[in-house]
């Protein structure tokens, strides 16, 4: 788990400078190279990003989700998130979960987006979250809202 505080920017997120491409994983090679330089050589897949309030705000710019799912986080889990962040996320396929909770860097967490359920298996403690509603979960499992309306009956 890695975790951020409140107001981190797309412009944290993936710096302007790197938007020159759409490929997740060329992205996820510089996603918060400015602030967190260790970031892309220690991220792992399935790693989770715990963010505060305001998660996501900046510019409107779908690079930053897309750059944490070429690095393979699982899931961002923020107190709160800019709206055109969160709407992002949901359209690429990122589960972004409202939830404030406590968490240090490492700690080892587990997400049941069904039930709603984060458990910091490190400390022990548990966070209820209002799961997305199913149309929205049903984007996110099919990859975003592009796979989401191929699979769909024309």
């Amino acid at each position: 788990m890695w975790k951020f505080g409140d107001n981190v920017d797309t412009d944290q997120i993936i710096p302007a400078e790197y938007l020159v491409t759409g490929d997740p994983k060329e992205l996820a090679r510089y996603a918060f190279c400015k602030v967190r330089g260790e970031f892309a050589k220690e991220v792992r897949e399935g790693d989770i990003i715990v963010g505060g309030s305001n998660f996501g705000s900046g510019s409107s710019r779908e690079h930053a989700p897309r750059a944490l799912i070429g690095a393979g986080i699982s899931c961002v889990i923020a107190a709160s998130f800019a709206r055109i962040y969160f709407r992002n996320s949901i359209n690429i396929g990122l589960p972004p979960i409202e939830c404030k909770i406590r968490a240090e860097d490492g700690d080892i967490l587990e997400v049941d987006l069904g039930k709603g359920l984060i458990r910091n298996t490190t400390s022990g403690e548990s966070f209820n979250f209002k799961p997305l509603p199913g149309f929205l979960q049903e984007m996110v499992d099919a990859g975003g809202l592009i796979e989401w309306l191929r699979s769909k009956p024309q």
